[in-house]
Formats: structure tokens, sequence, C-alpha cells
């Protein structure tokens, strides 16, 4: 916890000096205060208007292991949008909630496929292992975008057994892009050292986009030689690319990816951007501060939280109880 009233002191006298907007502020910002204001924009979010805001909260949630709010992503298992659903069903079982179970076991009679998909994740989770043979049977589904969430999922869970399953899916020539590098992904999550070659294909893409699924995937391989390729991301010529690389060997444990995250504030490059362009950079730059954590970087995130884009407040929000979860210390068995 020292560690963590450190950073959040050195965040507290850059905020003093600058405020949120380049103005002098009136007063420093406490560590409670950020954390309580985290918190807020975070409850916010869950109830909001627009459902891609409230997925985009619920995936906060699971993340950072914000139990807290737990009976309000419970509540919405039953949200009108299929995508909200999918997240809050995710995110119970990622979190072990388990006053969630009964509500899970009615979803698995739902009509709609992506919903009972996360519902035997999250009983698989909670303790129902047979329920991930739902997930591989999916990999079957005429329905793409079941598929790459089935493929999601078992990455998630951990399933070694679907391996096969997964490079079956892969290598398929029938597969579409959007499920194949989502079974790559998956397959890189469970460990399999066998998929680098795959991910570094998609690291060399001409699309932006597909690169930035690649470093994804390579920070869920971990291994010092996906590191090693996603340093080499840090001189793409897209900044978004070079923000998900930061982002990923920040959560690798490297700071290679410090100066990137410094450049956006130091030579004001969001700023030459359109508002789209910007939102999608600063949603980038909190995350990637969110797994760096240096106080440097940490000193922005007041700016970040009074950001005019809710998306931008949750991915600071993020970084907030990423900050704090990761200056706890470790338990003792």
């Amino acid at each position: 916890m020292k560690k963590f009233l450190l950073i959040l002191n050195c965040i507290s006298a850059v905020f003093l000096a600058f405020g949120c907007s380049g103005t002098v502020s009136t007063g420093p910002v406490s560590a409670d205060r950020l954390i309580r204001e985290a918190a807020e924009i975070i409850r916010s979010a869950l109830a909001d208007s627009d459902p891609q805001i409230r997925v985009k909260a619920i995936e906060v949630v699971a993340d950072t292991r914000q139990v807290e709010f737990a009976p309000i992503v419970q509540l919405l298992l039953t949200d009108d949008f299929i995508p909200v659903r999918f997240a809050a069903a995710s995110a119970v079982g990622d979190m072990r909630y388990y006053p969630a179970r009964t509500t899970l076991e009615k979803l698995l009679d739902v009509p709609d496929e992506n919903t009972r998909l996360a519902a035997a994740y999250a009983l698989a989770n909670l303790g129902s292992a047979h329920r991930i043979s739902l997930l591989r049977q999916a990999l079957n589904s005429t329905d793409q975008t079941v598929r790459a969430n089935a493929a999601l999922l078992l990455g998630r869970i951990g399933d070694k057994d679907s391996l096969q399953s997964l490079y079956k899916v892969m290598r398929n020539r029938d597969t579409p892009d959007k499920v194949g590098f989502q079974a790559a992904e998956a397959i890189a999550g469970l460990g399999d050292e066998t998929i680098y070659p795959k991910l570094w294909t998609m690291l060399i893409s001409a699309y932006a986009d597909v690169r930035t699924m690649g470093v994804k995937a390579m920070g869920a391989l971990g291994t010092a030689k996906a590191a090693d390729a996603l340093v080499t991301m840090l001189d793409d010529d897209i900044l978004e690319v070079r923000l998900a690389a930061a982002e990923q060997l920040g959560m690798l444990g490297s700071l290679a990816g410090r100066q990137q995250v410094l450049d956006v504030f130091g030579e004001n490059v969001a700023v030459q951007l359109s508002a789209e362009d910007r939102e999608r950079v600063n949603v980038l730059t909190a995350l990637a501060i969110g797994q760096i954590r240096t106080p440097e970087l940490t000193a922005f995130l007041p700016r970040l939280l009074k950001d005019r884009s809710k998306l931008v407040r949750i991915a600071a929000a993020k970084a907030v109880f990423q900050v704090k979860i990761a200056s706890m210390p470790a338990r003792t068995p």
C-alpha cells in the first residue's frame, strides 16, 4: 500500500500543478479520492443508456476484480442487449460470483447462442466443468460470431484439451479471419508456443487492426520471445499499434513502452487527431498506463479521469484500480 500511496502522491503533485485541463487546480487529489472517482465512473457506466458503455464497464469490473459491483453485474445478466448479457455472464464467471448461478442456469435456455455460451463459461468457472463441452461444440457453429466467442472463452478458461479443435478451426481455409485470429489468440493464451509463427504473421500484416490483434495475442503468449516481438512493434508506423504494444509489454513486466506513452502527452499528439481518433488513442494510453504504472505515467490519470469521453474515463478508472491492485502486498499462504 505504501507504494500505491507514493505513486498517487506523484499523481496529486502533477494534478495540483496542471489540473485536468491545463489550468491550476485548487487542491491536491488524494489517493482515496481518485479511487472513489474511479469507482463512481464505473458505477455510472454500468447504468449508462449506451450498451457499449455498459459492456466496457462490466469488462473493467471483471478484469480488476471489483467484486463490490458484482451484484450490479448480476442484474445485467438479463439486459435487453446481447453483448451486455455476454459480458455480464463472462464477468460473474471470472469473479467466481456464486450468487449468480441460478440466473446463469436460466440463461442456458435462452434463444441467443452467444448468451448461452457465456453462461456455460461462467458455470464452468463456478464448478460445472462439463459445461465446457458447449463451448467446444460452438466452434462448429455456422454463426461466425458464435465461433469467435467460443474460441475466446476456451482460451480464457484455460482448457488445453481444446487445443486440437482450436488449431482445426484456425487452419480451416473456410474460416473467416475474425475467427481464425481469435483462435490463434486463444491458443496463445493456453501457452502453446508453436503458435508463435502464426502470431508473427499477424504482426507483419499490412493492416493495423490485424497487427493490433497480433500484439494482444503475443501478450497472451507471454514468453520471452513474444516479448521481444512486442518490442519491435514499438516502432510501428501507427500510434495505436505502438500503444497496444506498450500495454502488453507492461503486462509482461517490461517498461520498454514507457516512452511511447509519454510521447502522447509530451508532443501533444492527440491534439492533432480527429475526435474519434483522439478518443481511441486516449483509451489505449490509459490502458497502457494501467499496465506500466510508473509514477511519471500515472501522474496523467487525473486528467484522463476527467476526459470528455466516457470510454476514456472508463479506461482511466481501470488504470487506477490496476495501480492499487499492483501495490497491494502479496497474501501469505
